[in-house]
């Protein structure tokens, strides 16, 4: 069984959100919303992943912000989505739970490492 990493799961996440995003309507309004999210949630993980290979601890943490402002946005547009789509909010209810878990641990991440780069 694979170790369930950090970055593994914000892989995860982003490959869920996408297949959610796919049983929505094309709605033009939601075509910009799936847009803004795909873009947010990706981008979320691909700064994470690029991070584990940062040059210096300054540039990880960089990184991991990056990753925090976009996990933070991608928590923005999916409550949109659960407060606009009719009809059983279950998937959406996991995916925005899964959003506040991913800022906590990534907010954690900042948090500690800017605290030790101050001292």
């Amino acid at each position: 069984m694979k170790e369930n990493t950090l970055a593994d799961r914000l892989f995860e996440f982003s490959v869920q959100v996408i297949l959610f995003l796919r049983k929505l309507p094309n709605s033009e309004e939601m075509r910009v919303i799936k847009y803004q999210l795909t873009k947010a949630v990706t981008s979320g993980g691909a700064n994470y992943e690029e991070s584990q290979a940062a040059s210096s601890r300054s540039d990880f943490l960089q990184k991991v912000r990056i990753s925090l402002r976009e996990m933070r946005e991608s928590n923005y547009w999916l409550r949109i989505i659960q407060r606009i789509q009719p009809g059983p909010k279950t998937e959406c209810n996991k995916l925005v739970n899964e959003s506040e878990e991913l800022k906590k641990i990534l907010g954690s991440i900042t948090s500690k490492i800017g605290k030790e780069k101050s001292i």
